[in-house]
This record gives structure tokens, C-alpha cells and sequence, in this order.
């Protein structure tokens, strides 16, 4: 199977799972537009995957992350490549395995992102910790000086709130035992903590995607995908290089907006479910045969 060629057969058909999801990805990014013009309803908000000890996070979002997309050209990229990959790996496994596959690896892409989050984000929390639990001029400078403010745009509510906060830490820091200074930074850090948690949200099926890509350069090393439409290159070496910049990026580029952790939780929770795959219809072969 792995030396054969096998290309997308074109819009006109398109099997039972990849259709449902183009489908479903369309009304939910036509959803968010409309909603948030017509009655500013921030879908992204409540369907986007909020980071786990976030108020705001719920279970459902797991699945319901996958069919947010925060721009046209984000959507567009990934429903091209879950038409243009999907529909040859749906034809060949059936839509239930497909199906499952999407999930796992849609699934596990967050899991990834946001384990490697809790890396990132655990001095800051730390530090907020330590302020609340022993409130004083030492651990306050030792939060503000080890981390960098993120309070959204400059009309939120938030960036009022932070702008108060400036006067009190100034009121300190002429006068340390200002207790009434001190309870409004003790409010703050409390607020911003929560705040802070809040902030990420991921969306989109790219980490499905990327499990897709490299499904198809497992199942497919040999076949050409054309780069841009005209620069063919083998599958196999089109997944290598793709995972080598996602994790080059992951690393050297976190502040693009661009979940890399998550492209590549796909990819490895797909290598993972089709070894797991491959070897249990190997049991399966031999326990027949005997």
C-alpha cells in the first residue's frame, strides 16, 4: 500500500466523515462571524479551549475547539488539507476509524499544547501564589519584576483595573506599610491571576490536521504532494520537514499566535494510535494464520 499512489478525487464526492466535518467547520465559523457582528456572542470564548485550571475552561471544549477558527485563511487552510488528505484516509480505514483518528489526534494536540503551557506559565503562577499567601513589598516586587503584564487592549476593562493597581504599587513603594495599598494589590493579583488563566484560548483542527499529514506519510511515504501547487516532493519527506519547523517554531517563535505544540501533539498522538493500530492487526494476522 505504501508504494501506491493515491490523490483526492475531487469535490464531487467525498466520503460520509470528511463531508460532515467541512459542513459542521462551515456553520461553526459562519456562526462566530454573524453572532459576534450581529449580537457580539464571542463563540471563541465559550467553544474555544480555555487552558485547564481557567474559570472558564469546560470539558466540552475539547471537541468543540476543533470547529473554531479564528480567521478565513485559517479555516481555508485546514479544510483543504482535511479534503485533500482526509478523503484518501477515510476511503481507506472507513469513516469510524477515521473518525476516531481525527478525534485522538485532535484531542491529544491539546493536551500537548497546554502541558507544555503549564511549563510556561508555572513561575508566574508561583510567584502570584507566593504574593497572595504572604503579602508584602519583597514577594510584590519579586512578581512584577519577573513577569511581563499581559492585560488585553488598552479600552478594557481590565487595563483600568491594571492602571489602578500602578498607583498602589507606587503608593508602596513611597510608603511599604500603606495596608490599604497593599490590599488593593493583594485584590489585584487575585483578579489578574484568574485573568491571566483565562487568557489562552485555542481553536481551530490544525493539531487534527497535522495528525492527518502525518497519516498519510505513514500509510503513503512515496506518494508527490505538490508544494504551492507545483514543487513535488515525496510524503515522507514532506511530514519530516513539516514536524522539524512546527518544532523549531514550538521553541524559538511562541509569541506568533500559532498553537506548534498543538501541531505536533497531533502528529505524535497519531504515530502512536496507528502503530497501536498496526500492531494489533499484526496479532490479529498471526493469531488468524495459526
Amino acid at each position: 500500500m505504501s508504494n501506491e499512489r493515491y490523490s483526492p478525487t475531487g469535490f464531487g464526492f467525498l466520503p460520509p466523515v470528511v463531508k460532515n466535518l467541512l459542513i459542521i467547520n462551515g456553520l461553526f465559523y459562519l456562526a462566530t462571524v454573524v453572532l459576534e457582528g450581529t449580537m457580539h456572542i464571542d463563540l471563541t470564548d465559550m467553544l474555544g479551549l480555555h487552558y485547564f485550571a481557567a474559570s472558564k475552561f469546560q470539558p466540552y471544549q475539547f471537541i468543540t475547539y476543533m470547529f473554531m477558527h479564528g480567521s478565513f485563511s485559517h479555516i481555508l487552510f485546514n479544510m483543504f488539507a482535511l479534503w485533500m488528505f482526509g478523503t484518501v484516509l477515510e476511503q481507506v480505514w472507513g469513516p469510524k476509524k477515521f473518525l476516531l483518528y481525527y478525534i485522538v489526534t485532535g484531542i491529544g494536540a491539546a493536551l500537548v499544547h497546554y502541558l507544555i503551557f503549564y511549563f510556561q506559565i508555572s513561575p508566574a503562577i508561583h510567584s502570584m501564589d507566593v504574593f497572595l499567601a504572604s503579602p508584602n513589598m519583597a514577594t510584590l516586587q519579586q512578581f512584577i519584576s519577573s513577569h511581563q503584564f499581559n492585560v488585553g487592549s488598552a479600552a478594557s476593562d481590565f487595563n483600568q483595573i491594571f492602571e489602578n493597581f500602578n498607583q498602589s504599587y507606587k503608593t508602596l513603594q513611597m510608603d511599604p506599610g500603606n495596608m490599604q495599598a497593599m490590599q488593593e494589590s493583594v485584590n489585584f493579583v487575585t483578579a489578574y491571576r484568574e485573568h491571566f488563566l483565562n487568557l489562552p484560548v485555542v481553536v481551530g483542527a490544525s493539531g487534527a490536521i497535522y495528525g492527518l499529514l502525518l497519516a498519510f506519510g505513514m500509510l503513503f511515504p512515496n506518494s508527490l504532494i505538490y508544494v504551492y501547487f507545483f514543487i513535488p516532493m515525496k510524503a515522507k519527506w514532506f511530514v519530516i520537514i513539516f514536524g522539524a519547523i512546527e518544532l523549531f517554531s514550538g521553541f524559538y517563535n511562541q509569541n506568533s499566535g500559532v498553537a506548534h505544540f498543538a501541531h505536533l501533539g497531533g502528529m505524535i498522538f497519531g504515530f502512536f494510535l496507528i502503530v497501536y493500530w498496526k500492531k494489533k492487526s499484526d496479532k490479529h494476522n498471526t493469531n488468524y494464520m495459526q
